[in-house]
């Protein structure tokens, strides 16, 4: 057996190692590190809770609107506000928005391109998938990049600007919007279904919501030739190289409820396990640093109490993420827990089959743009120009309180306290700080640490295609990681 570290990773957001202990034919054992630290939580200590809205949003380029969210929606419980409906839809589709161009980015760059490796140059399907999704050179490319770029006007229209946009308050948003603004958003939406429709699915975005089991996806999968649609095509090659048996973790799958319109979450809240969904209480939530480099790390904390005090020299530490548990136990957080948390038949049945893994991972990705795309044109809809866009509240002296959004990428939770009008202490668990997280003080691995375990080695491989796979399925954001 083998130690060997693979990374830096490229495309991914921020910086990744993985240490690997490496058998004759597959990984034996996975420390995951993220060797960057920000400090965040140490800039907010001190500040008027306000500043949290301009400052969180800086944690990340790529997902700046999640932050925003997040912290908007701590400050609205601080305030005791309740939002205008018109800045829920807007804020909804702000964050929708950017959630959506982050699926498209990681599907077309981050993650398809890893099929055009040269270790996969015997396969009968290589010359045609690098013809499509090799890096730069690919012509999906070509395709996606104007579409996003046009879809992303959404955020100009409603949020003023992308990223680190200031429209998202806490009690709705600052930007209104004027009729003939709406039938842009509505127009905009039609060009981008137009895209989804013709080119990523080749066919309606509900007939895609609509199938239903794992032998309906099978049967549309068959049905089409592999590269006349770029779902098909990833169908096809997932099928090809068993993606279905590739990065499986604990199976416990949080979701904080995504997209919430009067005390409603378009997508549930709540923890799916053992074939059904379950009750989610925020209380449990206790992050564990023994394996971190901080200091302070004498029992698991609940973030509210949570302390963020960098030690490189800390015994034991071997990355800057602390380790997050859900009453003691792993959570996977992202597009496959949200989906099967909220009950879709067709993720409901690929998890039950063969639980959380890299194909299972994308296929849930997918689904999600078309169901959100059709929530999108719904929530346009509903817009009431001139009717008012945000309320104002008075921020209290003392208090605590917390927001629970869905990022792209999984659960993301703002904590804050406020003592004599500044912040006493914040503390922010990411997406990827559950998924990458390291081990607790049971010895327990985190989510990727649990999905590396046996990822096949190919003969003379020194970069494994497995790992990256897997590592990619979960879409990470290391920035957001160690805030």
């Amino acid at each position: 057996m083998s130690r060997q570290i693979v990374g830096p990773f490229n495309r991914v957001e921020g910086d990744l190692e993985v240490q690997l202990d490496v058998g004759p034919e597959a990984v034996r054992d996975a420390w995951v590190c993220s060797p960057l630290y920000r400090g965040f939580e140490q800039i907010l200590h001190g500040k008027d809770p306000r500043d949290a809205l301009v400052m969180t949003p800086r944690i990340c380029g790529i997902c700046s609107v999640s932050q925003s969210s997040a912290a908007a929606v701590a400050l609205a419980k601080l305030q005791g506000l309740t939002p205008a409906p018109n800045g829920e839809l807007a804020n909804n589709l702000v964050l929708a928005a950017e959630n959506i161009a982050d699926h498209l980015t990681h599907f077309y760059l981050f993650f398809m391109p890893d099929f055009c490796r040269q270790v996969y140059r015997e396969e009968a399907w290589f010359d045609a998938a690098c013809r499509r999704f090799k890096a730069v050179q690919g012509a999906a490319s070509l395709d996606v990049l104007p579409a996003r770029a046009a879809f992303m006007h959404i955020l100009g229209i409603l949020a003023g600007k992308w990223p680190h946009t200031l429209s998202i308050q806490p009690g709705g948003s600052t930007r209104s919007v004027e009729p003939q603004e709406k039938v842009r958003l509505t127009a905009i939406l039609g060009a981008f279904r137009r895209f989804l429709e013709q080119t990523l699915f080749g066919d309606r975005l509900e007939a895609v919501i609509a199938l239903n089991s794992a032998a309906e996806l099978d049967a549309w999968r068959d049905g089409r030739d592999p590269f006349s649609s770029d779902f098909a095509a990833f169908l096809h090659l997932a099928e090809a190289l068993d993606l279905a048996d590739l990065g499986r973790a604990s199976d416990v799958f949080l979701s904080y409820g995504a997209y919430r319109m009067g005390g409603r979450a378009a997508f549930a809240e709540g923890i799916f396990k053992n074939g059904a969904r379950h009750e989610f209480d925020a209380g449990q939530i206790a992050e564990d640093a023994s394996h971190a480099w901080l200091a302070n790390r004498d029992v698991p904390k609940h973030p509210y109490d949570g302390i963020t005090l960098p030690d490189a020299e800390a015994a034991g530490g071997y990355t800057w993420c602390k380790a997050p548990r859900l009453n003691g136990e792993v959570v996977e957080v992202g597009a496959l827990a949200r989906q099967s948390v909220d009950g879709h038949p067709l993720v409901r049945d690929l998890v039950s089959r063969s639980g959380g893994n890299v194909r299972n991972r994308v296929i849930a990705r997918l689904l999600e743009v078309a169901r959100v795309v059709t929530e999108m044109e719904s929530w346009v809809r509903a817009l009431r120009p001139k009717a008012p866009f945000c309320v104002h509240g008075k921020m209290p002296a003392e208090g605590q309180a917390f927001g629970l959004i869905e990022a792209a990428r999984g659960s993301l939770g703002h904590w804050l306290r406020v003592k004599k009008g500044r912040i006493l202490n914040y503390q922010i668990v990411a997406p990827t700080t559950w998924n990458f997280s390291p081990r607790d003080a049971t010895g327990t691995r985190g989510a990727l640490e649990q999905a590396l375990i046996g990822a096949p080695v190919r003969k003379g491989e020194d970069d494994p295609v497995a790992v990256q796979h897997i590592v990619r399925s979960f879409d990470p954001c290391m920035v957001c990681t160690v805030h």
